[in-house]
Order: C-alpha cells, then structure tokens, then sequence
C-alpha cells in the first residue's frame, strides 16, 4: 500500500509517499482501509520535531475515516465493512491503510461523508474537550472563540452554541466570518482591525467581557485576552506558536484563569464520553464538519503548508483522500 512516510523532522519536504506492506490487526485492534484522512497544525508540529520525538520513520496522523477490512482477536465491536472514524491510530492516517486499536475507532454516522468524518476527532474533540473538561463551561455564559474559522474554531463554535452559551468568535477574511456566522456565532470580529476585541467586549452583556477564551495562537493573543475576561474568566490555550509575555495583573483583578490543554492528555473515560456526545450532534444534525479543502494523499506536503498559512487557506478541514 501507498503511506505518506516522514525519516527525518524537517520541513513539508520531508513528507514522502512511499510503498510500506499492509498492516494486519493484533488483539483489539482493526484494519480500516482509508477514504479520507483530516490534516491538522498539530500533524505540523510533530513533523518539524516542535513536539516530541517520534521513532523514524512514521507515518503522520489520527484522524482517518474509512471502511473496516479486517479485525483482530476479541473484537466485537465491529466487523468488516463498518464505517468507522478514528481517534487515534497506532500506524498513522495518511495512509490507503490504517491499523487502530477498536476502543479508540468509532462508528461513522450515516449522515456523514467519508471527508467530513475526516473532521471530527481533533476538531470536534478538543473544541468539547476544551469547553466541557478545561474550561468547566455552563451554559448561558458568554465565550469568545480566537480563530473561529479554522477546524478546531469551527467545531467550537458549533458545541458552543449548541450547548446555549453567548458565542463570539474572530476571523480575518469575509469567507471565515462568513462560514463561522454560518456555525452559529452570534458575533464575529476582523482580528486585523485595530481595536476589535475592545469592540467585541463592549458588545458582551453589559460590557462585562467574556467568561471563556478559546485560543487557537496564544503567542500573539494572551497578553491581550487577558484584558476583555470577565470576572472569574478563563482562557484555554489550545494553540500557540512560540512564547508570550503577559500581566499577572490582569488575571490576579479578575480572578481569571489561564489553562493549558492538548486532547492527548484526555482519559479513555474521557474520550469515550466526547465521542458518544459527538455521536449524537452528528447524527441529528446539530454538528456539521465542513471540508475546506481535498488533496490527493500524495500531495500531503502542500497540505502543511495550507494549514500553517493562517491568513492563506480556506475555512474548515483540509482532507486528504488516498
């Protein structure tokens, strides 16, 4: 089978199509032949060696959508030709082929293309993961999602609004405002434009400020979130490029709060509640994974250098099909 193979951390280049042998199921686990594989920054990142090492070669990715061909011993959970969606896998996405262990591959909704299943996992569950577990949101309270038209914005706008909180959220381009309005924003702000989160501040309920921060690039932002938090807000740093500068001040007359999260660190408990409250979003129709763009599995490379390009690449998932 054809897999994208990386030997060494370096830059999109080091992202080679390769002949690899098939994989075969141990216990627990199933062979999924893949028709759709999600493309996310964190893919990025482990790619240029940023985080973590990894043994060499590996093929990168969790996030694939396909077909169950073959399962291994003591599974009961699915068979061949189920429609599944993967959390994670043990031989990497970007792949014809994939081998996951069955408690971290769950049954695709009917509804759901192979593409836009692509989407779901890192997306939809870090949004959850992010709202729900770090933030302990409530419904009713007013959040702010910085970078709201990309993947992860995208899915958290949507379980936000669902979930009956206020829902604000930043873009830079007419097409990323446009589709977050689509998601369910309420409110949407040019992060380009001088001023605008005093701007969305002032539009909170009586200019209070936001109870949860989303933040998809806290290098540049957290200094600055910072300032428009309401009284016990929080920010959850989901993204960030480099290091940051802030006033403890801000935090210390607000009693705010600052959490770090990364969807790695969830429990199986964890996962396995995100996905079932996923499930249900999905299959009525509440949650809608938009694909931005497909590339052919060959052309991985140019899918990582899209979804670095923040101002460059279109709303939603970039997918790659085998």
């Amino acid at each position: 089978m054809k897999a994208i193979r990386v030997s060494e951390f370096g830059g999109p280049e080091v992202l080679r199509l390769e002949d690899v042998p098939d994989p075969r199921p141990g216990k627990g686990q199933v062979v999924i032949t893949v028709k759709a594989t999600g493309v996310n920054p964190v893919d990025a990142y482990i790619r240029t060696g940023a985080y973590g090492s990894r043994p060499m070669p590996y093929t990168p990715g969790t996030d694939a959508a396909g077909v169950v061909e073959a399962v291994g011993e003591g599974v009961t959970t699915f068979k061949p030709g189920d429609r599944v969606y993967t959390a994670t896998t043990v031989t990497g996405a970007y792949a014809e082929k994939t081998l996951a262990d069955a408690v971290q591959t769950f049954a695709l909704p009917a509804n759901l293309t192979f593409s836009a299943a692509a989407g779901i996992n890192i997306p939809y569950a870090t949004a959850y993961y992010a709202l729900r577990y770090r933030a302990n949101g409530l419904p009713g309270e007013t959040i702010l999602v910085h970078g709201a038209s990309g993947g992860v914005g995208l899915a958290a706008v949507e379980i936000a609004r669902a979930l009956g909180f206020t829902v604000f959220g930043t873009a830079s381009t007419e097409a990323g405002q446009r589709a977050a309005r689509d998601s369910g924003a309420h409110e949407i702000f040019n992060h380009r434009e001088a001023g605008y989160l005093e701007k969305a501040k002032s539009a909170t309920p009586d200019g209070r400020g936001f109870n949860i921060i989303l933040e998809m690039l806290a290098n540049v932002n957290l200094g600055k979130d910072l300032t428009v938090l309401a009284p016990k807000g929080r920010v959850v740093v989901i993204g960030s490029r480099g290091p940051v500068q802030i006033d403890p001040r801000e935090m210390m007359g607000r009693d705010a709060a600052i959490f770090g999260m990364s969807l790695f660190n969830a429990t199986p408990t964890e996962i396995k509640v995100i996905h079932a409250a996923l499930f249900a979003g999905l299959s009525n129709g509440t949650l809608h994974p938009l694909v931005g763009k497909e590339l052919p599995l060959a052309e991985a490379a140019r899918a990582h250098t899209d979804i670095m390009d923040e101002g460059g690449h279109v709303p939603g998932k970039i997918v790659l099909v085998p």
